[in-house]
């Protein structure tokens, strides 16, 4: 099984920070889907939402409006990462939640020393149960997708296949070329997975082309339909793959999973 480093003799987890500072782009849909499909395979799962619209948190079965303690608490008070672990609508899946609240951690943090290392040290030996960890960053590349970056193994960066792609994509990869150099000097990009496809429309297949060919072996196999059933799905707090097995979107998440294991095992070997 792909795993992180040992720490302590026990075998950390691997985190991922799902990351577009675009909006709009499947970014949430992908880190519950993902993570959906993974613990459907076995894998111990737990989803960090980072983002304070808490669109993980609700479409992983949680009001966020009746959530307690959430990631704000994390990043700010002292409250240790175990006692915000909940579980999901999701076997084998489980949560750090959020809420609005955490809009105010950006502001808060400002001034606090290491600031941009809060949520790493949060992390740092509370893994040991999980297989994978995956951040839900917000859509803005300021320090709650910074403190993403410096605690994660590497990004998973959903891109939607529309004209301004490749532009997004390029400040995205220059904002974890400074992470690298600064703060995480193993900082990865995983994988590009393309979302919104669109196999009617003829931009779609020229922008995945052009995605392919500016990023090569880093854009996976597997690409994201435009699907009703995947749009649907939040509306009733669920992942599409228990929404709705059988759609187009939840097979294609379902490769996606297999693919982004298969490349960690590459990586591990």
């Amino acid at each position: 099984m792909p795993s992180g480093p040992e720490v302590n003799g026990h075998t950390a987890a691997r985190i991922l920070a799902v990351a577009n500072q675009k909006g709009g782009v499947g970014k949430t849909t992908t880190t519950i889907n993902l993570a959906t499909a993974l613990a459907a395979v076995g894998r111990r799962v737990l989803v960090i939402d980072l983002d304070p619209q808490a669109n993980a948190t609700t479409g992983l079965g949680l009001d966020h409006n009746k959530v307690l303690l959430t990631s704000y608490e994390l990043l700010i008070e002292n409250v240790s990462l175990e006692e915000l672990i909940t579980d999901t609508v999701v076997p084998g899946l489980k949560l750090v939640p959020t809420s609005v609240d955490l809009a105010g951690a950006e502001v808060e943090l400002v001034n606090e020393e290491s600031r941009e290392f809060r949520l790493r040290s949060k992390l740092s030996g509370h893994l040991d149960e999980f297989d994978y960890v995956l951040i839900d960053c917000p859509p803005a590349l300021g320090l709650l997708t910074v403190n993403a970056l410096v605690a994660a193994d590497a990004v998973l960066v959903p891109l939607q296949c529309e004209y301004y792609a490749l532009e997004g994509m390029s400040h995205l990869v220059r904002t974890i070329e400074r992470i690298r150099r600064g703060f995480n000097p193993t900082l990865e990009i995983q994988g590009v997975v393309l979302t919104m496809y669109d196999r009617r429309n003829n931009l779609c297949g020229m922008i995945a082309d052009d995605v392919r060919g500016a990023f090569g072996d880093k854009v996976y196999q597997t690409i994201i339909p435009r699907n009703v059933r995947v749009s649907e799905a939040p509306s009733h707090g669920k992942p599409v793959l228990l929404y709705d097995i059988t759609c187009a979107g939840s097979h294609a998440y379902a490769h996606l999973a297999s693919e982004v294991l298969k490349r960690e095992r590459m990586l591990q070997s």
